[in-house]
Order: C-alpha cells, then sequence, then structure tokens
C-alpha cells in the first residue's frame, strides 16, 4: 500500500513539474499575494486630513495645533479658515474640522473651561472614532504638560504600556496572517485543480480501473501537494523574515506542527473540491469563493472574532485559517507557545479528517468495483 502510494506521489510531483503554469502558480502568486498583502494592508489609520480654524491666534492656540500634528495619526490640510467649515467636509477636503474659540488662551489661562469645537466626518465609523479619541488624548495631554490643568481637576493619572508588540509594528500582526490565508489558498487550489484535470482529460478512468484504491489515491495525490504545500510555507517565512523582519518570539514547535497539519487540511480541501467539481474553472470558483473569503473575512485575520455576528459567527469554527492565525500571531509576536494554542492541532485534525472523508466518500462511488 505504501509503495503503491508513493509511486501515485512521484507521478504527481512529474506532472506538477512539467507544467509550467502550475508551477509559476504554486511559487509567484504566494510570494506576491505575500509581499501585496504585508505592504498594503494597515489596519492602523494614519494621515488623517484634520483642518483647523484658530480663532485665537495666540502662542497657546499655536502651541495646541502643533501638539495635534505630533503625530503621523493626523495631518493638517491646508485650509485659511474662511467660509463654512462644514464645507470643508462636504467636499471631503477633510475628515475633520478644530474650531479653536477666539477667548481659547485667555479663558485656560484664566481658569475657565475653554471650548474647543470639533467636526468629524463621521462617514467612516472607525476613522470617526480614531479621530475623536486622539483629539481628546492631545488636548488632556496638552493641559497637562503646560501646566493649565490642576491637580484635582486630574487625580489618576494613567501610565500604558504595549505589551507583546511596544513598537506598534503592524507588519507583526498582517503578514502572520497573511501566512494562514495563503496558506488556505494556493494548496488547496492546486490540489483542486490537478484532480479536475484527471477528469477533463479522461486519466481518471484508468485510475478507477486500476487496482489503486481510492484511499491510495487521494493519499499519493495529498501527499505530493502536501510536499508542495511545504516548500511554499517555507518559502513565504523565508520572504517574512527578510522582508518584514519577523523573528520567533518564542517556542518553534507549536508553529512548526501546526504549519504541517495546516497544510494536510488545505489539502485535504482541496480533495474535496476536486472530487466535487467537474472543471477547473469551477474548482478555482470553487476554492476562491469558500476558500479566500472565509479566510480572509471570517478567520480572524482583518476582523476581531468577537464583531463577526450570529450566525456568521458560527461558520468561523470551521474555517481552519481562523486556528492557523492563533498560531502564526502567537509564533511570531506573542510567544506564549502550547498554554494558548494547544486546542489549535486537534482542531485542524478534526478538518482534515473529516474533508479526506468527504473525498474519500465521492470517489468512491465513482470507482469501478474491483
Amino acid at each position: 500500500m505504501i509503495e503503491r502510494i508513493v509511486a501515485q506521489c512521484v507521478k504527481e510531483l512529474r506532472q506538477f513539474s512539467r507544467d509550467r503554469l502550475t508551477v509559476a502558480l504554486a511559487v509567484l502568486l504566494p510570494l506576491g499575494t505575500l509581499i501585496i498583502f504585508g505592504f498594503a494592508i494597515r489596519l492602523e489609520a494614519t494621515d488623517i486630513g484634520v483642518a483647523v480654524q484658530d480663532l485665537d491666534q495666540t502662542p497657546t492656540s499655536r502651541a495646541y495645533i502643533e501638539r495635534v500634528f505630533a503625530t503621523n495619526q493626523l495631518q493638517p490640510v491646508n485650509w485659511n479658515g474662511e467660509g463654512n467649515p462644514e464645507a470643508v467636509l462636504d467636499a471631503s477636503k477633510a475628515k475633520a474640522v478644530l474650531l479653536i474659540p477666539p477667548d481659547f488662551s485667555r479663558r485656560l489661562k484664566s481658569g475657565k473651561i475653554a471650548t474647543v469645537q470639533l467636526l468629524v466626518d463621521g462617514t467612516d465609523a472607525n476613522n470617526a472614532r480614531i479621530i475623536r479619541n486622539s483629539i481628546r488624548q492631545v488636548t488632556n495631554f496638552f493641559t497637562r504638560t503646560t501646566g493649565l490643568a490642576s491637580e484635582q481637576a486630574q487625580p489618576i493619572a494613567l501610565s500604558a504600556r504595549l505589551w507583546f508588540n511596544p513598537g506598534r509594528k503592524e507588519s507583526l500582526y498582517v503578514v502572520p496572517g497573511v501566512f494562514a490565508v495563503i496558506l488556505a489558498i494556493y494548496p488547496p487550489l492546486l490540489t483542486a485543480i490537478a484532480m479536475v484535470r484527471e477528469k477533463e482529460q479522461g486519466t481518471i478512468v484508468q485510475v478507477y480501473a486500476s487496482s489503486l484504491s481510492a484511499v491510495e489515491f487521494l493519499l499519493g495525490k495529498g501527499l505530493a501537494y502536501c510536499l508542495v504545500g511545504l516548500g511554499e510555507a517555507l518559502a513565504v517565512g523565508i520572504i517574512g523574515v527578510l522582508l518584514f523582519g519577523l523573528r520567533l518570539a518564542g517556542d518553534p514547535t507549536p508553529l512548526l506542527i501546526g504549519t504541517l497539519l495546516f497544510i494536510i487540511t488545505s489539502v485535504a480541501y482541496g480533495l474535496l473540491i476536486g472530487t466535487r467539481t467537474a472543471t477547473q474553472s469551477a474548482a478555482v470558483q470553487a476554492v476562491a469563493t469558500s476558500g479566500f473569503l472565509t479566510s480572509l473575512l471570517l478567520s480572524g485575520f482583518i476582523y476581531p472574532l468577537s464583531n463577526i455576528p450570529f450566525p456568521l459567527s458560527l461558520i468561523c469554527n470551521i474555517v481552519p485559517a481562523r486556528y492557523y492565525i492563533e498560531i502564526t500571531r502567537d509564533a511570531f509576536v506573542r510567544g506564549t507557545g502550547w498554554a494558548s494554542v494547544w486546542f489549535v492541532p486537534p482542531a485542524l485534525l478534526l478538518l482534515g479528517c473529516f474533508f479526506f472523508a468527504v473525498s474519500f466518500r465521492s470517489i468512491k462511488r465513482m470507482q469501478l468495483p474491483g
């Protein structure tokens, strides 16, 4: 049995290496996806345009404005302060307008409350929240550092520290997630195309009529593309280290074991798609729809799982990338090891066995009785 599985694996790898388009699909697209996603996706908003109307024109108001734009989150928008402030938002010239009253510095120095108005474009609720919180924090910091806030007015001082990613380097969060998306798309895509190609070329009939059993056929083909998937994982891992500066934060064994199980699960899913579709275009569409969209939107890659509403949150439990992302982000960011990701290998193993069982039932029905 093992000899037949290995022979089927070698045969599949030879066919794979002869098809230049498939080899390019296996090598170039994963690396391109990693580079595009790694550099293009930024979850933290920066360079948000804010217009300022300073009616006070004093050193205090100018110092306050300088403090507002001291970070890279907010950027000043060229506006002379004339006209209706709401028109600036209507024309999309800025995402917010900060209005400083003419008695700003005088009221502050006399110990009174100076009201500063902030008009925020609420089209993007996340950006609106970031702008509001940023201006609020800057205002509190400004009043403390300039001595304008009394100790009685601010009795509590908060000292915050970012624990796992103190430099707020977004690539440490995005790129490990991209690893999961890549390995959730391309290994099953290649596997499904290889399965369907057998049907389109008619060679699947020879397999059905041969002494090769359904399990041996699926295992041999799956083993070949597991090796291809491991090569892809190694390639994207090296690129992640070289381009994005990823470093292992703790015990590497969860990453190694989890990667192997995730690739096996992905290939098993590709076998399922390949046995259920009749053309390569249908296989590509099935993997793109069910694999790419779920791994991108329902895995925690972009949106926290807690933010996904019911009943879509139930689908997250059967998305393999949802579990592998836990491993990659722990391996490269948190470094807590098995204590926090112990549940991932059993979940991936269970999903992989389910996908393989469905594939086996599908091809077993088509295979001629021996």
